[in-house]
């Protein structure tokens, strides 16, 4: 397999870790071993006593009884924990398809839902989504598009970058297009928790349907992407034993620290998502008279979920996304990620909101921006 380099994290490599105002960020706060630690009384004890050796592959069984315990129809059995999102997404596009299947990709998206699909050698259709449309999914082009050799239809939702969210109408003919067609489901749920309306949350897909695999992780919600925990959720028994035996050639099994204070973390979810929640709402108040008052220069669509949001530069402002973001990292400190980084036109960028530092960082943003445009 060929891939290609991942854009995303090449332009994070160059610039998170030195950059002072990150505006960019995919996850939401992050916490201390220690904050972590405190949220149970004998929970350091248990830590300094917890054993070193290796854990079981497919998960420590508290851990997946945890996550378990956030589906609605899913046994800790049908749990696979990973090293992370990113390693079951490279494990399920490996174990289960093949060269030749088509693919249906929710587009923009993370690289690496598409880029490993295309390096296994499937066919792949972009269901492409637009601003001007509010970033909807489109049923019909998702229908039209549907092939005899369809394997797979691979979405994220809440969305990243975009802050989109569907309707439960809507997914629900998703599954009812799949089901008649015995089509996989591959469903990236990590920003799930992270609704503005908790009426709007949409049921996992691995609850509603049986060839359905649900992603989660708690780098994004829970704002914990250090311990590198993420897992796939699903009830096909065939797709779980496939991902279970490729796993043995990836990391094998997950951190032992990292199992225990994820376990913790999940037993305080709502604590810690409402915490995030919180931050969120606050930080909105901020960006929504943001973007109205420098309504001639961007255009904003409001997100309904997760953490990010996928604002562009007005075409008749003349500037290509990447330069306006280098020059603004460069130059005043600010990192944005320009929409480049997922191979989208020139004029998106990815918004972050999920963290605690976003007012220092909009304030210098709209320092510059008035010196740049000399708006009074």
């Amino acid at each position: 397999m060929k891939l290609k380099p991942f854009k995303l994290e090449r332009f994070f490599a160059r610039y998170e870790f030195s950059a002072p105002y990150l505006l960019s960020s995919s996850d939401c706060e992050a916490m201390t071993i220690g904050d972590l630690l405190a949220l149970e009384p004998d929970a350091t004890q248990k830590f300094h006593a917890h054993w070193l050796g290796y854990t079981e592959s497919t998960g420590n069984p508290a851990l997946r009884t945890a996550i378990a315990g956030l589906y609605q129809h899913i046994e800790p059995g049908q749990i696979l924990v990973h090293n992370g999102a990113e390693e079951a997404i490279f494990n399920f596009m490996n174990a289960v398809l093949d060269h030749g299947d088509h693919v249906l990709v929710h587009y923009p998206c993370y690289q690496s839902l598409l880029e490993v699909v295309s390096g296994i050698g499937c066919e792949v259709t972009l269901w492409e989504t637009h601003e001007a449309d509010g970033w909807e999914l489109d049923l019909d082009f998702l229908e039209r598009n549907l092939q005899p050799n369809t394997r797979a239809i691979i979405f994220n939702c809440p969305h990243n970058p975009t802050g989109y969210l569907m309707s439960q109408a809507k997914l629900e003919a998703i599954f009812q297009l799949a089901r008649e067609r015995n089509i996989l489901i591959f469903s990236d749920e990590v920003y799930r928790g992270l609704e503005r309306n908790p009426a709007d949350t949409l049921p996992a897909a691995c609850d509603l349907y049986e060839n359905a695999v649900s992603l989660g992780v708690m780098s994004k919600s829970l704002g914990l992407p250090g311990l590198r925990i993420g897992w796939i959720a699903t009830r096909n028994h065939e797709i779980y034993t496939a991902m279970e035996n490729f796993k043995d050639y990836l990391t094998i099994c997950n951190g032992a620290p990292s199992e225990f204070l994820a376990t913790l973390a999940l037993r305080h979810r709502e604590t810690i998502i409402g915490r995030n929640l919180q931050i969120i709402k606050d930080n909105l108040a901020l960006l929504n008279p943001f973007f109205d008052y420098y309504s001639e220069l961007f255009n904003w669509t409001p997100p309904k979920a997760g953490s990010t949001a996928f604002p562009s530069l007005k075409l008749e402002q003349d500037m290509d996304i990447e330069e306006f973001c280098i020059n603004l990292v460069e130059h005043q400190g600010i990192l944005l990620l320009p929409g480049t980084m997922y191979g989208w036109g020139n004029q998106n960028f990815r918004l972050g909101f999920g963290r605690k530092s976003l007012p220092d960082a909009l304030a210098k943003l709209d320092r510059y921006l008035k010196e740049r445009w000399a708006k009074e």
